[in-house]
């Protein structure tokens, strides 16, 4: 499995980005897709993930900002990103689970920046 992520950027706060990311490969052995952020200095930390079924989950952080959702037609996920704050600021990377969460897999990450 291949994961292509896009859409990071430079934008204010309170500003909004959206993050898609696209899967290439054996995508039927995929169940959950995720977004994960690593800021400078700091480890890597869940954000999102959505199920093939459509539940998501997010990170307590981003509760009632971010929304998570997938085309499975199009085997992508996205990351709508509103009310953006500095301490958003990370590298986004695309994950991709398969079932029974047995392998992972990253994509390359894309830079989001927040500016205060």
């Amino acid at each position: 499995v291949q994961l292509q992520a896009s859409g990071g950027g430079l934008v204010q706060a309170g500003g909004c980005l959206r993050l898609s990311c696209a899967a290439s490969g054996n995508t039927d052995s995929i169940n959950v897709m995720a977004w994960y952020r690593q800021a400078p200095g700091k480890q890597r930390e869940s954000v999102a993930e959505i199920t093939r079924g459509g539940s998501p989950n997010y990170a307590d952080s981003v509760k009632g900002r971010f929304t998570v959702s997938r085309d499975n037609a199009k085997n992508m996920v996205f990351l709508q990103m509103n009310n953006l704050k500095p301490e958003d600021t990370a590298v986004y990377f695309c994950n991709a689970k398969t079932w029974g969460r047995a392998l992972d897999y990253w994509g390359k990450g894309t830079l989001v920046t927040v500016s205060s």
